[in-house]
This record gives structure tokens, sequence and C-alpha cells, in this order.
């Protein structure tokens, strides 16, 4: 490993990762590659988590072609260096920000979308510049071994290099000095990253979860509001970082919406979802048992079904929920949807804000300035008003946490400067110098305290 990073550090200082032509270069061939091996993808993918080809290519692949098409269109004005205003302390000169590539980057993939996420961060370490190297993720290791074939297909080892392995490897390559990291994973391994980073000082991103709660007010729309919550919690069988964690509904509307989510379960993924060939499973024996024991933590108004050969939990509601309940004292991850009510939203924004910052928040109501109180009187890292996950889908909105859900953000532009150093530049002028900034001028101090007034 450390003959890698040290490659890649000779790579990086010949300055060939900074030419504008080589990056969009190697884009393309990135955008090619992943059209090439979309069959190999999909197949890996059903094999490591039992996706659909329809749910691979919507939340692995398709967004990834997107997101390289956005940023080779718009990469050589986000390169250039931005001039900036110039005080008049500093008459005569002229200042510019010039984005700089970190150096060499480690990217640690997390298994829940193992392919998107290992390549999203790619698509903007490369945009910036950088060199990179990726750890996938052991637990879906068909799509590890592809990312491994696609890549180094493409490209060399010392500018983009694929490190396959388990903890220990993860461990390993924590020791070697990287100018930056970037990290998708849960919030217990995130401060690992980060206690390990903090070390050398090596910058970090880290894209982590959280409870996110799905609130339904009275005035909701309970038709789009039960497909829509049904679609964003159970789709990769609720293995998402910003799927609807649990589900605070208004007491008055409680049993009907609960009602609509139940038929929306059955319509989306039949009477027996546990015979549907496109339900993803559950990742490994380890999280299934983890998820099982949550069944216990209430009613079962919906699902609850379980298939331990095969790693399948139905997707199910569970009703009767309390907020000491072990299912509502970490991510739950899994397609297990709690359910709570309230009576006054005031209340629920007093209890949100008592829990750690979510990475995500979806608010349904048709009232703007229910919705706006939401918004301002909460933070969490992004979210929907009336729909769930489409905000991350954006390439024109940054993605990420806030406090215990993560730290920075990414996609489109976000990505790119994520990557990217802000390098600070005042270009002075020779031709004439001022005195008066010097301590042997007489009235130095007068005429600075007039410009800086």
């Amino acid at each position: 490993m450390n003959g890698i990073v040290q490659e890649q550090k000779q790579f990086f200082y010949t300055g060939k990762t900074r030419e504008l032509s080589f990056r969009l270069h190697q884009l393309k061939k990135l955008r090619d590659a992943i059209r090439r091996y979309e069959p190999d993808i999909v197949t890996a993918l059903k094999k490591d988590l039992n996706k659909s080809e329809f749910e691979s290519y919507t939340t692995e692949i398709g967004f990834l072609l997107e997101e390289i098409k956005y940023t080779t269109k718009h990469l050589k004005s986000w390169a250039k260096p931005k001039k900036a205003k110039t005080p008049l302390t500093h008459l005569g000169s002229q200042s510019m920000i010039y984005p700089e590539p970190y150096g060499v980057t480690l990217i640690i993939a997390p298994w829940n979308y193992p392919f998107h996420l290992a390549i999203a961060p790619l698509i903007g370490a490369m945009a910036a510049g950088n060199c990179a190297v990726i750890k996938p993720s052991e637990f879906t290791p068909h799509v590890s071994k592809v990312i491994l074939q696609m890549l180094e297909g493409i490209f060399e080892r010392e500018f983009v290099a694929v490190v396959e392995g388990g903890p220990e490897t993860s461990t390993a390559l924590l020791q070697e000095r990287f100018d930056y990291i970037f990290f998708t994973g849960s919030v217990r391994v995130g401060k690992i990253i980060m206690e390990t980073a903090a070390k050398t000082l090596t910058p970090v991103t880290l894209e982590l979860g959280g409870k996110s709660p799905a609130i339904v007010d009275r005035d909701a729309n309970l038709d789009l509001a039960a497909r829509r919550i049904v679609w964003g919690k159970f789709i990769n069988a609720g293995q998402t970082c910003v799927a609807p964690d649990y589900l605070l509904v208004h007491e008055d509307v409680k049993n009907e919406l609960l009602e609509k989510i139940k038929e929306t379960i059955r319509k989306f993924y039949g009477e027996d979802p546990l015979q549907n060939p496109d339900y993803a499973r559950i990742v490994s024996d380890k999280h299934f048992s983890r998820l099982i024991e949550f069944l216990d933590d209430g009613e079962i108004v919906a699902g609850g079904e379980t298939d331990g050969e095969k790693q399948l939990i139905s997707p199910t509601v569970l009703d009767g929920v309390k907020w000491d309940s072990p299912v509502m004292q970490e991510e739950i991850f899994g397609p297990i949807l709690p359910v709570l009510t309230f009576p006054e939203l005031s209340g629920v924004i007093e209890t949100i804000r008592e829990m750690p910052k979510p990475l995500a928040l979806y608010f349904f109501s048709e009232n703007k300035e229910k919705q706006e109180k939401i918004i301002h009187s909460l933070p969490f890292g992004g979210g929907c008003i009336n729909d769930t996950l489409i905000h991350l889908a954006s390439p024109y909105l940054p993605f990420g946490g806030v406090g215990s859900s993560g730290i920075g953000s990414y996609h489109g532009r976000y990505s790119f400067e994520c990557f990217s150093h802000q390098k600070s530049i005042v270009k002075q002028t020779t031709r004439t110098d001022f005195p008066f900034r010097y301590p042997d001028s007489k009235n130095g101090l007068k005429i600075i305290k007039k410009l800086m007034n």
C-alpha cells in the first residue's frame, strides 16, 4: 500500500493531473467504461444485494452517467482561477483564487450502494485533478471485483488504484499519508476515520447517516405521502442512508395513512414480498440478525415475514413504538418503519432537536408556513418537502450531513469543490510601493486607520 501511495504522489507531482485536457479525457474513459460494464455491474448487484436491473440502473448507474455529463460540461469554468475583490489597503494588486487539487486521496466506499458510492466521489476527485485510491466494501465482493476490473482496465495504478479487503485493509490504508480522505459509512466507523485523520491533520469528508424522520401533518396529501414514503423507505430493502428511518404522523390521520401505506406495499411488492424476485435482500447474516430483533419493539401492522436463508425481511410497519424502544436508539438501515404520532407540530420540533442531527428530513404538508417552519427550526443535512430521497439525485444541490450525520458535501460542482483547496493569491505590483505599511513611516498608523475604518 505504501508503494501505491508513493507512486501516486510521484505521478501527482508531474503536474499531469492538473491539465484540464487530461481530466476531461479520464472522465470520458470512466463514462465509457461504466456503459461497457453495465451488464456486469447489474449482475454483480443482483448477486450481492438481489437488486433488480431497474433499481440498479436508477440508483447506481444512471446517476453516475448524469454526474459525469454534468461535470465535463462545466469543468472548464470550475477549474479557472477566479478574480476576487481587492481592499483599499492592497491598492495596485490583484486578488485571485486558484482551485488546487489536494493530491493523493483515499475513498472508502460502503456496501449499500457499492458501485455508486465508490465512483461518485471518484468523479469529483478526478475532476479536481487528484489521484485516488479506492477501497470497496468487502460485504459486496462481486461489485468490488467489477470495480477492480473496470478501473484497472482504464487507469494506471499511479493515477487510480483499487485495494480490496476487509477492515484490516482499511486500517492499513489509514496509516498511509493521504492528502484527503472521503468516507461513506456508519457513524461508529466515521469516528474512527476522523480520529485517525486528526493525528496527521488530514482533511476529511464523512458521509454518515442517522435517524432521518418522515413527518406527515394532518393536511398532507396522504395518497402521495404513502407512495413516496414506501418508495423511499423500502428501496434497497431500507438499506439507504437517507431512507425515512421512522414515521411521525399527526394522530388525526394516522390510521388512514397506515391503511394507504399497507395498500401501497402490496401494490409495489405483491402479496408476498419474500417471493418477489426483485426485492433486495439484507447484505449479511449479522445485519439480518440485528434487524429481526427490532420486530419485537412494536405491533406489526404490515409485513414482519422473514427468510433467514435468503436474508430477506418483508417491508414492515411497526405501530405502538415508544421513543425509548431499541428500534429508536440507532439507525435502522433495513425495511422496518416504526410509527409514532404527534398532536402538535411544535412538540415534534422540540423532540427532534434533542436528537442527533439527521442526514435527511422529510415533511409532508400543504401548508407553506409550516414547511418553512420545519426548514428553519430543525438542523439536518438536506431533505424534501412532500417527497423523499430525490434531493440527493440533483447535481445542482450539495449532498452531505451536519453534526453526527456527516462533515462536508458533494455532487456536481460541490464534488469538485470538495476535492479542491481554494488557494488565495495576491499578485502585487512592483510599479509603486506604499511606505505607510512599514514601521519607519511617520503617519503610517493614521493612514492605515483611515483605510481600514
